[in-house]
């Protein structure tokens, strides 16, 4: 058995893997918090459901999961562009 030698990452600076998120990346995280969250909550749903015939309470826990997802999505999509108003 021959052991072959590990070779350095020369394409890959080591300061950018070491550096922290800067602060616009972190707000953009923080703007999307809501979505994420809401996306979780409709994952667990999905999760808890898979090994189970679902009920009528199951179907609108999953029910209000999507819709808080939707409403997320719409949020964050009206933050992002403004409507601007039509002028005469």
């Amino acid at each position: 058995m021959r052991i072959l030698p590990l070779h350095m990452l020369s394409d890959v600076d080591v300061t950018e893997q070491d550096c922290e998120p800067t602060d616009a990346e972190l707000d953009a995280i923080d703007a999307e918090m809501p979505l994420i969250r809401a996306e979780v909550e409709e994952l667990d749903v999905r999760i808890s459901l898979m090994d189970r015939s679902v009920t009528e309470l199951d179907a609108r826990r999953l029910r209000r999961a999507r819709r808080k997802v939707l409403a997320a999505r719409r949020e964050l999509t009206n933050r992002a562009c403004p409507v601007s108003e039509v002028g005469a």
